[in-house]
């Protein structure tokens, strides 16, 4: 594995093949806290060409965390196909990329050969490509998934409602979600992230969803983002959930911070199968965000694209309905500006997407952070552009119990509109049921009124 190169008379040495990853990354601020970015562009490129050159055989043989030291690694090892594998194991990354990129190259043939790469080697693609290069190849990908309904069509852009309140007030809850509703907001998803972590709680705000869902016959599903386990005793309790939540790390260690394992997300897989009130396939919902394993000390070293590349490897393996990275959410200290969230918006998207996950975004930022309003929506006409599955809606982009920055509901609507995306189907459809929407479009008349869904 040859790991120098000489550029214009200067030569370049890379100590081992996690130098040479973390340092072919795009300029990252997380990169730079943990002390082994690049230090200056002719390095990046350098290890740009470096990364270039190197096999799928030799990349799988190198792991950057070896499957005995990290249940993660054991699961993204297990789940490469080894026929595909075997038929593309002497390619280069530089080789990879290219084919990605052709254009008579469709979607299955991309999804065929992702099936015998490991998250390692996704990550090693996606760092040799350009913004556009990432739009160009996600927007070939169609990941179509199922729970209660069906989502991640061409031509769509599907969204989760998120109408958080700051003290879990139920009145509260529901008149964000009304708003949400009547702009055509929550096809993927109703997902409310609580305030309070308990088992009744969570109970209460699952049959709350669960209610408006059955009270205006709506084709979508709910979901609460409470900490897995307290989903799971509600659940066992008789709460009325389409699907499990739960936020991941691409390490052992790092799932460890967030208080899960394999074996408790296994456990809770067989929970929602059997009690959950979908009949779909697919019952979970999963996020990510670069930087997280950086934040409780368990990235060993790894640069933060390639975390969030074995974090799709975990996620790959519980076949979930909607997967979204929280793109500015951490804030700085990983993604330092707007040019940053966007670039990792964009890696996250087609990584997702060449693991065969349904990706969406959370398109956001914190107010200390080097960005506004105005990035933001540039980011989600790119993501919409690339054929993201779905993004999220907060009444007015400003998250009243989160406190961050997120898109509006009438910002998906002006997304829809300008780049002639659809909602999923069956929601379109009871939309127009609803009189909310015609032809594709918001109607003047009902949509943005909230009060015809209050009772």
């Amino acid at each position: 594995m040859k790991l120098q190169i000489t550029l214009r008379g200067k030569n370049y040495t890379f100590q081992s093949l996690k130098e040479v990853y973390a340092k072919a990354n795009e300029e990252k601020s997380g990169d730079q806290l943990a002390g082994i970015a690049a230090l200056d562009m002719s390095e990046r490129i350098a290890a740009k060409y470096v990364l270039a050159g190197l096999t799928m055989s030799e990349i799988r043989d190198n792991p950057l965390l070896p499957p005995e030291a990290d249940e993660i690694s054991r699961v993204i090892e297990e789940d490469v196909n080894e026929e595909v594998y075997a038929s593309i194991k002497g390619w280069t990354v530089a080789e990879i990329r290219e084919y990605l990129l052709r254009s008579e190259i469709v979607g299955s043939d991309m999804f065929r050969i992702s099936k015998g790469m490991n998250s390692e080697m996704i990550a090693a693609v996606c760092k040799l490509m350009s913004n556009l290069d990432l739009i160009q190849a996600s927007a070939k990908m169609e990941v179509l998934t199922t729970c209660r309904t069906t989502i991640g069509f061409t031509g769509t852009l599907a969204s989760r409602a998120q109408p958080n309140h700051p003290s879990d007030h139920l009145r509260g809850i529901k008149a964000a979600l009304f708003e949400a509703l009547s702009y055509g907001v929550g096809d993927a998803v109703i997902g409310i992230n609580p305030v309070i972590d308990t088992t009744d709680n969570i109970k209460a705000l699952l049959n709350a969803s669960q209610e408006v869902i059955d009270q205006w016959s709506i084709p979508t599903q709910n979901c609460v983002l409470a900490h897995v386990t307290t989903q799971m005793r509600a659940v066992l309790d008789g709460a009325r959930a389409d699907m499990l939540f739960q936020s991941l790390a691409g390490t052992e260690e790092g799932n460890r911070g967030f208080g899960i394992s394999l074996q408790l997300l296994e456990e809770a897989d067989a929970i929602i199968h059997e009690y959950g009130t979908s009949q779909g396939p697919n019952q979970w919902y999963f996020e990510t965000g670069q930087g997280s394993e950086l934040s409780s000390e368990s990235h060993f070293g790894i640069d933060q694209v390639t975390l969030e590349a074995r974090c799709y490897g975990l996620a790959k393996r519980f076949r979930p309905f909607i997967v979204n990275t929280v793109v500015g959410f951490i804030g700085p200290e990983y993604l330092y500006d707007s040019k940053q969230v966007i670039r990792a918006g964009l890696e996250d998207h087609f990584m997702g997407k060449l693991h065969g996950l349904p990706m969406g975004c959370d398109i956001c930022y914190t107010n200390h952070m080097k960005a506004d309003q105005n990035d933001m929506e540039n980011l989600g006409i790119l993501l919409a552009s690339a054929g993201v599955n779905f993004v999220i809606g907060v009444p007015m982009a400003d998250d009243c119990m989160l406190n961050y920055q997120s898109m509006s509901f009438h910002d998906i609507a002006a997304i829809r509109e300008t780049l002639h995306k659809r909602p999923a189907p069956q929601f379109e459809a009871w939309l127009e049921d609803q009189g909310i929407m015609r032809d594709g479009r918001l109607t003047a008349a009902k949509a943005g009124d909230a009060t015809r869904f209050v009772y």
